[in-house]
This record gives structure tokens, C-alpha cells and sequence, in this order.
């Protein structure tokens, strides 16, 4: 009996261990409101000086680092105003930022991210906007960018800057 559990336990981990890697190898993205785990596409290595491009995409991806190692990945909204790219996440409910989102609290302790923006990958970090005075201008970009999205009111959305 003890063989049989040594075997069932080593076949366990076997196959943890072979999940983890095709995951990791493949992604595991997520789909409308359904989190994922790691991204998967062709990485860019320069730096982006013009985020217009993401004016096509409805959606993007964005993968934080949670405290575990396993990433957590979302599909989120986004919009380029004045030269800058900007994430946004809308507390529809109401609640308290960051708690009512994983993705939020993953990227208030550690702000570096990988975004997927068609097939490719950009390692970035982003920062919270608080300032009124920007973050105005930014959901009226929003709201141009997303002429059919009905916002939960401008307390309940959240934005970040992708630096």
C-alpha cells in the first residue's frame, strides 16, 4: 500500500509539474470576464514612443505578478491620450480600490506588467493616476475610444499609465 501512494504521489507532482510547464510554454490566456495566467506571443524588446497603434484593439491583455509566482492576466480597456497609453478598470459595483480587483492589487504592489496588445508582448510597468486634472481628459478619451461603454461613474473607474 505504502508503493501505491509513493507512485500516486510522484505521478501527482509528474503531472503538476508537466501542467505547469505547458502553461508556461503555451499561456493560458484569458477570455471576457474568465482571469488567465501566463501570455504567450512575440516579445518586443525596444521601447514604444508611439502607443496609437492600440487605437485598433477593442481589448488588451494584462498579466501582473501575483505574490504566489503565478501570473494573473485580465482583459482590460485602454486609450492613448496626449502621447500616453492608459489601462482602465471600472468598479461597476462600487467597492474599494484596490481590493474589489486581483489585477489591481497585483499591480499596487508590484507595478511591472506584460501587456498583449495583437500577438505581441511589451514588458512595462504602469503607475495609479489619482490627479484630477489628468485623469479627466483621459476618460473622455475613454469614453470617444468606447462611444458605447456606460460608465459606473467617475469615482468608480480607475486608471493607470503605462510608463
Amino acid at each position: 500500500m505504502k508503493k501505491f501512494f509513493k507512485i500516486a504521489g510522484i505521478s501527482l507532482v509528474l503531472i503538476f509539474v508537466v501542467t505547469i510547464a505547458a502553461l508556461r510554454s503555451f499561456g493560458y490566456e484569458p477570455r471576457d470576464q474568465r482571469p488567465g495566467l501566463w501570455l504567450a506571443g512575440d516579445l518586443v524588446s525596444e521601447p514604444v514612443t508611439d502607443w496609437s497603434f492600440t487605437d485598433q484593439f477593442a481589448e488588451i491583455f494584462v498579466q501582473t505578478n501575483t505574490r504566489y509566482g503565478i501570473p494573473h492576466s485580465i482583459t482590460t480597456y485602454s486609450a492613448v491620450y496626449d502621447g500616453n497609453f492608459y489601462l482602465f478598470s471600472a468598479y461597476y459595483q462600487g467597492g474599494n480600490f484596490p481590493d474589489m480587483r486581483s489585477w489591481n492589487r497585483n499591480v499596487m504592489r508590484d507595478p511591472r506588467v506584460r501587456l498583449k496588445i495583437g500577438d505581441r508582448l511589451y514588458d512595462q510597468r504602469v503607475s495609479y493616476i489619482s490627479d484630477g486634472l489628468i485623469r479627466e481628459p483621459v476618460i473622455g478619451q475613454f469614453e470617444e475610444k468606447y462611444p458605447e461603454w456606460e460608465s459606473p461613474g467617475n469615482e468608480n473607474v480607475h486608471i493607470f499609465l503605462v510608463e
